[in-house]
């Protein structure tokens, strides 16, 4: 199958949790003992890896953060989620969906979550953009990604990380718990200079000059041909998502459970320019319902902005099915057109859907929105 590699990181993994140990290697820092850098940022305006617009070095080196998001209805709505200028969406066990939001301008947000449990697949998604990765609780298919010392890991719980979830997370009573644990900048800081993590990217991800390939400024991508996708259905089920074209901003508001998803430090609708479904193979891990997702091995997908969808496929430059720690198998994913091109995203926020491959016909676009609500959906 093609992502048996999986099915073995799924027994080593449960083994190594059953036996309580963790992952032994070098780290790839010089010590345990080594301070973080301070970082040198000069305030000079650079592109963000994320978007494509002009920030501030501030905002744009220093490493971003990847933040697991509760998405059920009574941990709704979420806060600082609007900051997120990259968001991934995917299923997990019952049929709902996680939230894994990335942020490089979250400096002034007064508190961002409720912050969840992690997925093995976020791991590998939060790796290939070299960012820090937060969360509270895993599950245990994770604790060996998340021990890793390449893993730049972040967590509430201490059997995942060295006890900077003390520092770094608190309780709100606004929210029932397990749905009310949230963090802000400062504490985040705090995390991160406790665990000693360097402030700024790595070198190889500056050298590749980050993730996405943008438009250039005055050149948006139009996609001339494509399919006509005023609306768009990724085909969750739990919570019905959805999103509609404004051709007058030119972005995708989201939609989630019958009405506006928005965020509740602003109380705003999220709104995107760029869509990508990625189709995913799976298979359950257990017979409690966990999910296997392959995200190493390739797939097909569509690309979805400004009205507009294409096929396109996606891969990463190479993956090792025989090690599932090879460092390849954290690269980044890339996504193509039919004829092979790499996609050119259109400068801004990017919201990722991960969909299981058996799943893909249930995703559906619309060309208006009468279309839409006569399907009945």
């Amino acid at each position: 199958m093609k992502n048996r590699i999986w099915k073995r990181l799924g027994t080593a993994v449960l083994a190594a949790a059953l036996a309580v140990g963790s992952v032994s290697g070098a780290s790839i820092y010089a010590s345990a003992e080594e301070a973080a850098p301070s970082g040198e940022f000069t305030g000079e305006m650079v592109r963000s890896f994320l978007t494509g617009k002009m920030v501030p070095d501030t905002i744009g080196r220093a490493r971003a953060i990847s933040v697991m998001y509760n998405n059920i209805q009574s941990a709704l709505p979420q806060s600082g989620i609007a900051n997120a200028e990259v968001v991934y969406e995917a299923p997990v066990e019952g049929g709902i969906t996680r939230l894994m939001g990335i942020l490089e301008d979250y400096q002034d947000v007064d508190r961002i979550g409720s912050v969840r449990s992690s997925r093995n697949y976020f791991v590998y998604f939060a790796r290939e953009f070299d960012t820090y990765y937060l969360h509270f609780g895993q599950a245990v298919y994770a604790l060996d990604l998340l021990n890793r010392p390449e893993t730049l890991n972040l967590s509430g719980l201490e059997e995942a990380g060295e006890g900077e979830g003390d520092i770094m997370y608190y309780r709100s009573d606004d929210f029932e718990a397990p749905h009310n644990v949230f963090t802000n900048y400062e504490l985040v800081q705090k995390g991160i200079k406790f665990r000693k993590y360097p402030v700024t990217y790595s070198d190889e991800y500056l050298a590749q000059n980050g993730h996405y390939q943008f438009a250039q400024d005055g050149a948006p991508v139009t996609l001339e041909g494509g399919a006509d996708a005023v609306v768009v259905v990724p085909g969750y089920e739990y919570n019905s998502a959805y999103f509609t074209y404004d051709s007058s901003t030119g972005k995708y508001s989201r939609y989630q459970y019958g009405g506006p998803q928005i965020d509740m430090l602003t109380g705003n609708g999220l709104t995107y320019t760029n869509i990508i479904l990625q189709y995913c193979s799976w298979e359950p891990f257990d017979e409690n319902g966990y999910l296997n997702i392959d995200t190493i091995s390739g797939g097909e997908g569509k690309y979805i902005t400004n009205g507009k969808a294409v096929d396109i496929t996606w891969r990463k430059d190479a993956f090792n099915e025989e090690d599932t720690f090879a460092e390849e198998n954290f690269g980044v994913t890339h996504y193509y057109d039919l004829n092979g091109n790499e996609i050119t995203l259109n400068q801004g926020k990017t919201w990722v859907c991960i969909v299981q491959d058996t799943k893909s016909d249930q995703v559906a676009l619309y060309p208006d929105t009468d279309s839409f609500v006569n399907s009945g959906n």
